[in-house]
């Protein structure tokens, strides 16, 4: 539940200087009373729907409910005696932030249909009011109906981000728990093999070396072909730890889009077999760093990801059906995708967006690197 002072941010979906002509407004419907009587219970009751409005965001339980239903009530006597409707907006505001949801489906039925009928029997009953600002009535109705409702699903989808954003943090600490075991098992499975064996035989020529020298000179050539596969192991195992494979990472965006409700669909082969290392690490993080943004800022409902390789290149498209970029977007300050642009311009890589209903994002890295790789591993 917000605050309820949150009414002045722009998140309401109002601007702030709307929300103090409605703070005030209320008062020139008072004093155009000809009635001191009415003038003061005017003013008593709108001092009440504040105190109400406050204390309805500072409860929890059935007390949020009574004093959302107390404000209901001094709306519809509002609306009879003064021909003032805006405190509907008001609740409108406070029953989107409901975040059970058998209750916000409770108050908003009760309060639309309270807002229509009161409105209803003023037309009615011509209330000269009421009449005067029939645009603006509208206008609130239009609020009663859709400021509930947009203000629960923006609440909701916040929820969500950050739930997925501690999921985000929890599957990366397991990834890296994971990775340590593996390394521990590489370890011990490989080159602990192999330093166990160098020992043993340097314990043996150690011991020949004076009885059978020519004996001991095979056990140390063994012990030195030893080294020397040990060495190959542990720049293999360095070169898997560099490197993050386009596979494992789709796998991982898989998840991420179905945590968070994302249609997700992938073409193409993830198997990049004519591209380096490097440049596939480069396209991981890129792709990585592409769905983290449609994840937070796309507000989309389905995601697309292409891959297309040949033997100069390879290009991956990722498309989504979300809002796009505004038109003042900077690209230097934009979620991201400068540190991608950067990562693409030092493989001498490319990067293109097109936003049209949605964000389409186009990466491509050539494939000349891998030849070079292949000689100096050869070297």
């Amino acid at each position: 539940m917000q605050k309820w002072y949150h009414i002045f941010q722009r998140s309401t979906g109002l601007s702030p200087y709307v929300w103090v002509i409605f703070y005030i407004l209320p008062f020139y419907f008072i004093f155009s009373s000809n009635s001191m009587y009415e003038t003061i219970i005017g003013i008593v009751m709108v001092l009440m729907f504040f105190a109400c409005y406050v204390l309805s965001f500072v409860s929890k339980g059935r007390m949020m409910y009574f004093w959302t239903a107390v404000q209901i009530l001094i709306s519809v006597t509002m609306t009879v005696l003064f021909g003032y409707v805006y405190f509907s907006l008001f609740l409108a505001f406070f029953i989107g932030n409901i975040q059970h949801k058998v209750g916000f489906i409770t108050m908003y039925c009760i309060h639309l249909v309270t807002t229509f009928v009161t409105i209803n029997y003023g037309f009615l009953t011509k209330n000269p009011v009421m009449l005067t600002q029939i645009p603006f009535i509208l206008v609130s109705l239009l609020g009663v109906v859709l400021l509930p409702v947009t203000t629960y699903n923006r609440n909701k989808r916040e929820k969500l981000e950050v739930q997925l954003e501690d999921a985000n943090k929890r599957i990366s600490e397991l990834v890296k728990l994971e990775e340590r075991q593996r390394i521990a098992r590489d370890l011990h499975d490989t080159l602990g093999q192999r330093l166990s064996l160098i020992g043993l035989k340097s314990d043996l020529a150690s011991k020949l070396i004076t009885k059978n020298p020519t004996q001991a000179q095979a056990e140390i050539k063994d012990v030195r072909q030893a080294a020397r596969s040990a060495l190959k192991e542990v720049r293999e195992l360095v070169t898997q730890m560099r490197g993050a494979r386009l596979d494992e990472e789709m796998f991982r965006v898989e998840q991420i889009l179905r945590a968070a409700q994302i249609e997700f669909t992938l073409k193409g082969d993830v198997k990049l077999p004519n591209t380096s290392l490097l440049n596939e690490n480069v396209l991981s993080m890129c792709v990585k760093e592409a769905v983290t943004n449609i994840v937070k800022h796309s507000h989309a409902a389905a995601c697309s990801i292409e891959i297309e390789s040949s033997d100069t290149k390879a290009t991956i498209k990722i498309e989504d059906n979300g809002r796009g970029l505004p038109k003042s977007f900077n690209l230097s300050k934009g979620n991201g995708l400068q540190g991608m642009k950067e990562r693409l311009e030092f493989v001498n890589g490319t990067m293109e967006m097109i936003s049209d209903n949605g964000m389409t994002l186009v990466i491509s890295v050539p494939n000349v690197f891998k030849a070079l790789e292949q000689e100096v591993g050869k070297s």
